[in-house]
């Protein structure tokens, strides 16, 4: 499985996805029928990898953990390694994915017997402003 394979079949299915028009209902979006390949699929990997992967400490609820719910260890290790006015955003230029190799990963999804794989990682920038 090549990474081209990959990034195809992600651009065809958001092509697909886009020319259907939903409202935006719960009963709407319930209407949404699964994809043969999708409900067909017994395992398939999702990939949450955004700036919360710099500190590494629980996972994407990082910001929601340090900010929101003050989890002590989350606080702790924040006091314990960042300056006192470090923000979410400063993670992100430490981001830099320095071991990312997509077609290790992607040998590795396919030996799994995984036959999709969603690497979401945008929306936590997007949400920050980053992009």
């Amino acid at each position: 499985m090549t990474m081209r394979f990959i990034i195809s079949a992600l651009v065809l299915h958001v092509v697909v996805v886009s020319t259907a028009r939903y409202q935006p209902t719960w009963e709407s979006l319930d209407t949404r029928p699964l994809p043969k390949w999708y409900d067909d699929s017994k395992i398939g990997i999702f990939l949450h990898w955004g700036v919360f992967s710099v500190p590494a400490v629980k996972g994407a609820w990082f910001w929601y953990e340090w900010k929101t719910a003050k989890d002590p260890t989350v606080v702790k290790f924040m006091e314990d390694n960042y300056a006192p006015d470090f923000t979410y955003a400063d993670f992100a230029p430490q981001f830099q994915a320095a071991f990312y190799n997509p077609d290790s990963w992607a040998d590795l999804f396919q030996a799994s017997g995984a036959k999709y794989v969603f690497f979401l990682f945008l929306y936590m920038f997007l949400k920050l402003n980053i992009l």
